[in-house]
């Protein structure tokens, strides 16, 4: 039976628009298309040209300082177009599929054999394109030996697609992959307590987490089950990708379909869509999009998501897509002054806020509204109530902003990523970007050390 950890601080915010737990129909993209951006600590180097066919697994780019790490075509084609910004700055790279699906003839891996071995296989089939490193929060090095790897099954922010719906098919997959990653590092997963799909896992420490989000985040889990000293890596890769490298182990072919939720207020029917890794977004929310509406399309969910536009390209490592209104269309009568029972609210400001039962009962509605201006952070604790690491968060938030490496050190900046921060965000009446100044944060920290 699985250890249960019980975190008791974190926020339930229940928003209008979760996906029924159902597959719509979206047709196949002719193009698919990379943004080295989402790739987060690498500098790409194109391996493949314009006009130069490929094949499912052929390599498209590599980080120019460490060629081990790969992105490869997730379809077969012909590379279309390498576009480029100010100073030759790589924006994307599009592939037009040519339907066949043609996979590229890659070397044989014995997955049983050394470590060495199976970090090549992996790093050949482009699969090192979704492992994350902390310290940074950063791609991950595959020369480098992790003390642990770390896989949260599970997502409990807003709106966030139900993984256990999503990989109660995938058990056979998820496990052949857990298999071999066990031989590289020991593996932690966290689940939550619906995951009756992993029942029987073996070949990983199983924790079960209950809690309001940011429950469900890896640094979160990390921090709880075996937090990262100074000097130690750790790997950090999503459930579905876990799920694509276990097609590749026990198949040997390459199947870089995943599940999308398509979520939000704004979405006519909120569904999920199999669909291939690096489809436009447009495949997806063109048709089920609310019209003359102001929307916003969100990569990820609405408090750690990136702002994208129907002409991007799918993230390879998000599962959800939130459609929300802009709200520059809404013009209130004395704003927060209003006694409202339709808006939430942490603090009480508003009357649904008052009643922790009508929150937790009750799906709001939301925009993309900060109502109001960033002032002087304050050391009220707010940030201690939706924070359940056991990290100081204000004190750290403080130290990067002096950009004091010892203190940020001694406060926990290793175990932390931006998104950890997304809560706290959420809550800060200061309206401070507190994800931006960790990323900054380690960035610096990075920069230094390395």
């Amino acid at each position: 039976m699985a250890k249960v950890i019980k975190t008791k601080r974190g926020i339930d915010i229940r928003m209008i628009g979760a996906a029924a737990k159902e597959y719509g129909q979206v047709s196949q993209a002719k193009f698919i298309g990379f943004n080295p951006d989402d790739f987060y600590g690498m500098t790409p180097k194109p391996i493949a040209k314009v006009g130069d066919k490929v094949e499912i697994g052929s390599v498209l780019f590599v980080d120019k300082k460490n060629p081990s790490f790969k992105v490869v075509s997730p379809v077969s084609g012909v590379v279309s177009a390498i576009n480029r910004g100010e100073r030759r700055k790589i924006l994307d790279i599009v592939v037009e599929n040519d339907n066949q699906a043609t996979q590229a003839s890659l070397p044989a891996v014995n997955w049983a054999g050394s470590v060495e071995e199976i970090k090549a296989g992996l790093s050949d089939a482009g699969m090192f394109a979704f492992f994350k490193q902390r310290p940074y929060d950063v791609v991950a090095n595959p020369t480098d030996s992790p003390r642990a790897i770390f896989i949260s099954a599970f997502d409990n922010a807003p709106l966030a697609p139900d993984m256990n719906f999503i990989l109660s098919q995938e058990t056979a997959n998820f496990q052949a992959a857990i298999n071999v990653l066990a031989k590289i590092a020991p593996v932690y997963v966290g689940v939550d307590k619906n995951a009756t799909w992993a029942n029987g896992l073996q070949g990983a420490e199983v924790t079960c987490f209950e809690g309001d989000y940011p429950a469900s985040n890896v640094g979160v889990q990390i921090n709880k089950v075996a937090p990262i000293n100074r000097g130690e890596i750790v790997w950090t890769v999503t459930p579905q990708e876990v799920v694509i490298m276990g097609r590749y182990i026990l198949k040997g072919k390459l199947d870089f379909s995943k599940t999308v939720a398509l979520v939000g207020e704004n979405v006519v029917k909120p569904t999920y869509y199999k669909v291939v890794m690096g489809s436009p977004v447009s495949a997806l929310v063109r048709a089920n999009i609310s019209q003359g509406v102001a929307s916003r399309i969100i990569a990820g969910n609405p408090l750690s998501g990136t702002q994208i536009f129907d002409q991007s390209w799918l993230n390879p490592l998000v599962s959800q897509v939130t459609v929300l209104p802009e709200g520059d269309d809404v013009h209130e009568m004395l704003g927060w002054i209003m006694p409202r029972f339709k808006m939430f609210s942490v603090s009480g400001s508003f009357l649904s806020g008052m009643c922790s039962c009508l929150r937790k009962r009750k799906n709001f509605h939301f925009d993309t509204r900060v109502l109001g201006g960033e002032r002087h952070m304050i050391m009220s604790g707010e940030y201690d109530k939706v924070f359940p690491m056991d990290i100081y968060p204000e004190f750290l938030i403080k130290a990067i902003i002096a950009g004091d490496i010892e203190k940020m050190e001694a406060l926990g900046i290793y175990e932390v990523a931006p998104e950890d921060f997304a809560a706290a965000e959420f809550v800060c009446s200061s309206k401070v970007e507190l994800q931006k100044i960790v990323r900054k944060g380690l960035d610096l920290l990075r920069k230094e050390m390395c």
